[in-house]
């Protein structure tokens, strides 16, 4: 659960060669034409994988995981923490319009060089834990935290398209390192989201593989009350682990959630403290050569970053 990435630019249409009929035949011609190398290319993401400006229509593949519609909380007021959080954007026309998402890439990349600030303790709820970690990496040294914010990325690219308002925890280099645990829950609740995620990668054993999506539990502790969030978390988690699955070809992990896909937990302070409906994903297996191949991949990036769309504009249409 660790990753800092580089920026990507969307792969550009190529240009189509003038026309040379009446304009009457050329538009009949064209806006078909068009219309389908839109879909075509929003579909592919991209003829190198990186993300683009289109999105798929949220209600292509209903989830397997399908559960009620979600009810949201209100977010408390007053995130605590350092620095400064990219601001959120959004075209505000679209389906998802009015909408809030908050995406949390899991780690930062500059967190092994403030080894002292990421290991102070942080309350939540029920107990106290670091304020971060390093993340993990694959064998050959890519980082968890570059592989969440690229995904993140190409996440935030393709719900802006649909016009929600997208906000993330942090963007690499700001802040330097974190936020904690704490602030990045505060983040989502202060920007009201009507769902957040906070994207990881696992480092499990070599033969652990698959992806899974952890829910938060009934924490009810010190700051913490995640009771009126939990149903919401759950349907939200779903509908993200089915889509997740179809997108990317990656089964549900072999090795936790009895082949669901599907985790709860109670010791995670990013989801204790949360007042808005959040979950985190394991996409993959960092430690495991298999997982590893995909994770380190730019096109299974794009895909993984459909689903987890496809997830939650199923769940913010209800």
């Amino acid at each position: 659960m660790s990753y800092s990435g580089p920026e990507f630019e969307p792969p550009q249409p190529s240009r189509r060669s003038p026309l040379r009929r009446p304009l009457t035949v050329a538009l009949a011609a064209l806006v078909p034409g068009a219309l389908l190398g839109w879909i075509v290319y929003a579909a592919v993401g991209g003829p190198d994988g990186s993300a683009t400006a289109a999105a798929s229509p949220a209600a292509s593949s209903p989830s397997p995981w399908s559960a009620p519609p979600p009810s949201t909380s209100a977010g408390k007021d007053g995130a605590n923490g350092k620095g400064t959080t990219p601001a959120p954007t959004g075209s505000g026309t679209g389906p998802l319009a009015g909408k809030v998402v908050v995406i949390d890439p899991g780690h930062n990349t500059g967190n092994a060089r403030h080894t002292a600030e990421i290991n102070r303790k942080v309350d939540i709820g029920n107990s106290r834990k670091e304020c971060d970690t390093t993340g993990t990496s694959t064998n050959a040294g890519y980082a968890e935290a570059r592989f969440t914010l690229d995904v993140a990325h190409r996440l935030r690219t393709l719900l802006e398209a649909q016009g929600a308002t997208v906000k993330l925890t942090h963007d690499g280099d700001s802040p330097s390192w974190g936020p904690c645990i704490d602030e990045r829950a505060h983040i989502g609740n202060t920007a009201h989201a009507d769902a957040a995620i906070s994207i990881h990668a696992d480092g499990a054993a070599q033969g652990d593989r698959g992806f899974h999506v952890i829910l938060p539990g009934a924490v009810h502790a010190g700051g913490a009350d995640t009771r009126p969030i939990v149903a919401a978390s759950k349907s939200l988690g779903e509908r993200v682990a089915g889509n997740f699955l179809r997108a990317t070809g990656e089964q549900p992990s072999n090795y936790v959630g009895d082949g669901t896909g599907l985790v709860t937990r109670e010791d995670l302070g990013g989801l204790n403290l949360s007042t808005v409906p959040k979950v985190f994903i394991e996409c993959g297996n960092m430690r495991d050569s298999k997982d590893a191949a995909l994770l380190t991949s730019g096109a299974w990036r794009q895909k993984a970053a459909q689903g987890i769309s496809e997830g939650i504009v199923s769940f913010l249409h209800g």
